[in-house]
């Protein structure tokens, strides 16, 4: 089990490894922006990762086209949708719904 913290809300949970941020999010209740459902096909489920970063798993290269677009990207910015927990991580919700 690892434990999954989101910001600004400061709800916390533990969750199975291998599940991604947005599905943890949505299951719990956290608000975040979803439009693609899902499939890397947006931006809108960008988070920046702020504790245990190698605690998810590495982006793929759809992932890392995507976010390369972002204005407000940061070295930490990850797709809650592509971000796999495979150990506590802290993450910033950055489109809240």
């Amino acid at each position: 089990m690892a434990k999954v913290k989101f910001l600004p809300s400061g709800f916390e949970c533990e969750v199975k490894t291998g599940e991604s941020i947005l599905d943890i999010a949505l299951a719990n209740g956290v608000p975040i922006q979803h439009a693609c459902g899902g499939f890397c096909a947006c931006t809108t489920c960008h988070c920046e990762v702020v504790e245990g970063l190698s605690n998810l798993e590495a982006p793929d290269s759809d992932e890392l086209e995507r976010l390369s677009v972002l204005e407000n990207r940061t070295q930490n910015s990850r797709l809650g949708c592509q971000s796999k927990v495979k150990g506590d991580v802290v993450i910033r919700v950055v489109n809240q719904e």
